[in-house]
């Protein structure tokens, strides 16, 4: 309780889960809080499994597994990842080790055991893949979460199943081999949440807008002009804040924590009326739901296609060339549901061996499972006669 009554941790109420989706699924407008506290709630469960299965755990080794993942994204900023190295050249996994070490010195060393399972530098390695592996309580609980609250019901996994199919062989955390399919089912669920949710075409447009609304104000900054708002938000916009200046000045993780999505919103609005044509636009855009259009094929878009789309859009909206780049721009997107470059899932058989998942015979060989899949996209905005939002010109084509 001291952990969830600290105000970085209440912060996590109002940062949100899933960004910018609720614009595309009304319903996710569900927090961190609830995300952290729900990973706990199944860390507990799945000690109970290991224990029941003869595992030897303690009450102090339960008591830092569960404060691991309940501050395991305890680093992260407004918007979750959508603006994770806009505000900040460091990611959140660190930002979270550097809280959780400052809250060890809060509670006079209580965090220690914690830190070191959330390092991977416990004896016990099962304790660390229950916080962070390919099956871990994070993923079990973002996954059904998510799913609930876009109502997107092909992320629903039976976590209650795979919690109890949990066991530990030398040391590491498996799953008995009888559990194979649900965790087929897990992988699955993963691939269509990202295809479906995360990486949904309108979702992508909406979080690229925001990201290029914080590239021309940190621009704006920097070339020296004054722009509205807070000093914590304007202080992270005019300098790269590195690993080791948080490590070395505590102010500038102050600065971070104090920042939520509110902050975000309310500087958006001010931004609204700024002298700046591009960030002015930029922002109404985003506040009325006015968002580019985007693109999804396999196939990277020429250089020069790129080209030709912005000055068709600087031609038709009568605009600079500074802002048509803020407006038609490109890139790619990935997803993997299964990493076999990350250590494995593996099975416990019924003869006391243990194998990679990949391994078995009735593994499900899913190319989309363990392939990286890129998906190259461009974004523009919406022309009445020209773009129909649904193909770029045919002259372009």
């Amino acid at each position: 309780m001291r952990i969830i009554d600290h105000p970085n941790f209440q912060r996590l109420r109002r940062i949100s889960q899933t960004a910018l989706t609720y614009l595309v699924f009304p319903g996710a407008t569900h927090t961190r809080f609830h995300h952290a506290l729900g990973a706990m709630h199944l860390t507990q469960k799945a000690i109970e499994t290991l224990r029941r299965k003869g595992v030897e755990i303690t009450m102090d080794e339960e008591e830092a597994t569960l404060a691991a993942i309940l501050l395991h994204d305890i680093g992260h900023g407004p918007f979750s990842h959508t603006l994770e190295k806009c505000l900040l050249t460091v990611g959140h996994e660190d930002l979270s080790r550097i809280i959780m070490e400052r809250l060890n010195l809060e509670f006079e060393y209580a965090l220690s055991m914690a830190l070191r399972i959330f390092r991977d530098q416990y004896p016990k390695r099962f304790l660390y893949q229950l916080v962070s592996s390919q099956l871990d309580m994070d993923r079990l609980d973002y996954l059904r979460r998510d799913s609930f609250y876009t109502g997107v019901h092909e992320g629903m996994v039976n976590s209650e199943r795979l919690i109890t199919m949990l066991n530990v062989y030398n040391n590491e955390l498996v799953i008995d081999a009888k559990g194979i399919y649900s965790v087929e089912k897990f992988l699955i669920a993963r691939r269509l949440m990202y295809w479906q949710v995360y990486l949904h075409k309108t979702v992508l447009s909406a979080e690229f807008l925001l990201q290029k609304i914080f590239e021309r104000a940190r621009q704006r900054f920097r070339d020296g002009h004054q722009i509205k708002a807070h000093r914590a938000l304007e202080a992270l916009m005019r300098r790269d804040v590195t690993l080791q200046m948080l490590r070395e000045d505590p102010v500038w993780i102050n600065i971070f924590t104090s920042l939520d999505d509110t902050d975000i919103w309310s500087v958006i609005k001010l931004w609204s009326t700024d002298m700046d044509p591009v960030l002015s636009g930029l922002c109404m855009r985003l506040l009325d739901r006015k968002l580019l259009k985007i693109k999804l094929q396999e196939k990277q878009f020429p250089p020069k296609y790129l080209e030709a789309v912005r000055r068709l859009v600087q031609s038709v909206l009568q605009c600079e060339s500074q802002e048509a780049e803020h407006l038609v721009f490109s890139g790619k997107v990935e997803n993997k549901a299964y990493d076999q470059e990350q250590p494995s899932i593996r099975l416990l058989m019924p003869d006391g061996t243990c194998i990679p998942i990949e391994q078995h015979p009735d593994f499900i060989r899913i190319e989309a499972l363990t392939e990286l899949k890129e998906r190259y996209f461009i974004c523009y905005p919406e022309i009445s006669g020209i773009m129909d939002g649904k193909k770029l010109p045919v002259f372009m084509s």
